[in-house]
């Protein structure tokens, strides 16, 4: 986590995602890395490390997305905000398909696609959850849902 953030501040964080990452779903105790605090509009772009702009990731969402604010969507080939966690909905960008996260729209798409959530790896391990009965992206869209 940033040494930026506060352990007060990264703790209300983990605390408000109920330990899941909020772009993915995927619970902290099923990632071997964990999960982290993340600026979603990084410090390098403005960002302030106050919690209305920290989100809690895992480790793979965090590392693909970086410091990017957005990508070029594919469909239309204007720049596209990534998905926001402290202000949009999650079920109106993404819905669960099996052990892939489909993108409902320009902001799902870049961010489906840049934060490689479909990656065949992470999808075998998300099937995985559920036929195990631990798929934490039911669990957790119904958390996030607010």
């Amino acid at each position: 986590m940033s040494s930026e953030v506060s352990e007060a501040l990264q703790r209300l964080v983990a605390k408000r995602a109920y330990r899941v990452c909020e772009y993915c779903l995927v619970h902290e105790r099923d990632v071997y890395h964990g999960c982290e605090v993340d600026h979603i509009h990084s410090v390098k772009h403005g960002g302030r490390s106050v919690a209305e702009n920290l989100a809690f990731a895992c480790f793979h969402c965090n590392r693909h997305k970086g410091a990017d604010l957005g990508s070029v969507c594919v469909r239309t080939g204007a720049l596209v905000r990534f998905y926001n966690p402290r202000t949009d909905r999650w079920n109106e960008h993404f819905q669960v398909n099996g052990g892939r996260i489909e993108p409902l729209t320009d902001i799902g798409e870049v961010t489906a696609r840049l934060l490689e959530f479909n990656h065949p790896e992470r999808v075998a391990f998300r099937k995985m959850l559920v036929e195990s009965g631990r798929c934490p992206t039911v669990e957790a869209l119904a958390l996030l849902r607010g």
